[in-house]
C-alpha cells in the first residue's frame, strides 16, 4: 500500500471479513465460489493486500449473513482505494471556494473523461498494473464531485491549445473529451479558456499549476512536475502564482471565444 492510513483501513476490513467468513463456517475457496471471486482474491482481501470492490462486499455480506455490517464498510474502503496524494488533493478541492488551473500538457484532471484518464495512465512508464490503473482512474473520477457540491465554488481553467489537439487515447477519445469540455463549460460556476499557441506573451512558460482559495481565506497553490506534485502554502510563493494565473487568464482567449475555438477544433477532428 502507498500509505499507512489506507493500509490500516484495508487490514481492519480484511479482519472483519475473515471473522464473518469463519463464523459462517466457510473456507476462502467456498466464499469465493459463492460470491463469484477466486480464492486468491478472498485471501488477498483478508490480508489487506487488495482493495475489495463494492460488489465483493455486498455479496460477502449476503453470503455470510452479516446483516449489512460488511456492506457498511464500503465508504471506508472507497476512501482507502485512492492514493494518499489524491485523497489530500480532493480534500483541498472540497474545501475551496475558488479553484484556478493552468494546464499545458493534457486536459486538466477535473475535466477528463474516464476514457481519457484511462489512456493517460496506460501510457505511463514504468507501466502501472491494471489494478493500479483502475484505482487511479476511479480516484480521478471521484474528484469530479467538486462540480456538484453546494455552495458552488468558482472554477476556472486555462488549457493550452495543444492539449485540445493531442489525440490521447485515439481520435474517438479526443472527440468525446472535447465534447465533454463543452458540456462542462455550460455550468455557470465553471469557466474554460484556451491559450492559443501563437501567443507571443505568455506568463505560464515555467509550467502548469493550480491556485486554490479556501473558505477560511487561505490560498494554496499546487505545482506539477515529472515525479512529484507539490502543494505550496508560503504566502510569497502563492502570491507569485496568483499573479501569474491572472496574467495567463488575461492573455488567453476570452471564455466565449475559447468555446468557439474548441468547437472549431472538434469540427476539424470529426
Amino acid at each position: 500500500m502507498e500509505d499507512e492510513e489506507a493500509e490500516a483501513v484495508l487490514k481492519a476490513v480484511g479482519r472483519q471479513i475473515k471473522a464473518w467468513r469463519e463464523a459462517a463456517g466457510l473456507r476462502q475457496v467456498e466464499l469465493g465460489a459463492a460470491i463469484g471471486y477466486g480464492e486468491e482474491m478472498v485471501s488477498s482481501v483478508e490480508r489487506g493486500r487488495r482493495v475489495p470492490k463494492p460488489d465483493f462486499l455486498d455479496r460477502t455480506d449476503e453470503v455470510v449473513g452479516a446483516g449489512g455490517k460488511v456492506s457498511a464498510m464500503k465508504a471506508d474502503v472507497e476512501r482507502a482505494r485512492y492514493p494518499k496524494n489524491v485523497r489530500d488533493l480532493k480534500k483541498i478541492e472540497d474545501e475551496s471556494t475558488e479553484l484556478g488551473s493552468y494546464t499545458a500538457l493534457y486536459i486538466d484532471g477535473l475535466l477528463q473523461t474516464r476514457e481519457y484518464a484511462q489512456a493517460l495512465y496506460e501510457m505511463r512508464r514504468p507501466a502501472y498494473t491494471e489494478e493500479e490503473i483502475d484505482r487511479l482512474v476511479a480516484a480521478r473520477m471521484a474528484r469530479k464531485s467538486v462540480f456538484e457540491r453546494v455552495p458552488r465554488p468558482e472554477i476556472t481553467f486555462v488549457q493550452e491549445e495543444v492539449t485540445l489537439r493531442r489525440p490521447v487515447g485515439g481520435m474517438m477519445v479526443l472527440r468525446q473529451q472535447l465534447e465533454h469540455l463543452l458540456e462542462i463549460a455550460k455550468l455557470r460556476h465553471v469557466t474554460i479558456q484556451v491559450m492559443p499557441t501563437d501567443r507571443e506573451e505568455h506568463a505560464g512558460m515555467n509550467g502548469q499549476f493550480r491556485v486554490l482559495k479556501s473558505r477560511g481565506g487561505k490560498t494554496l497553490a499546487q505545482t506539477t512536475g515529472q515525479l512529484y506534485d507539490r502543494v505550496l502554502s508560503d504566502p510569497q510563493d502563492v502570491q507569485v502564482l496568483e499573479m501569474r494565473y491572472g496574467m495567463i487568464r488575461a492573455q488567453a482567449l476570452p471564455p466565449q471565444e475559447s468555446l468557439a475555438f474548441i468547437k472549431d477544433v472538434l469540427k476539424c477532428e470529426t
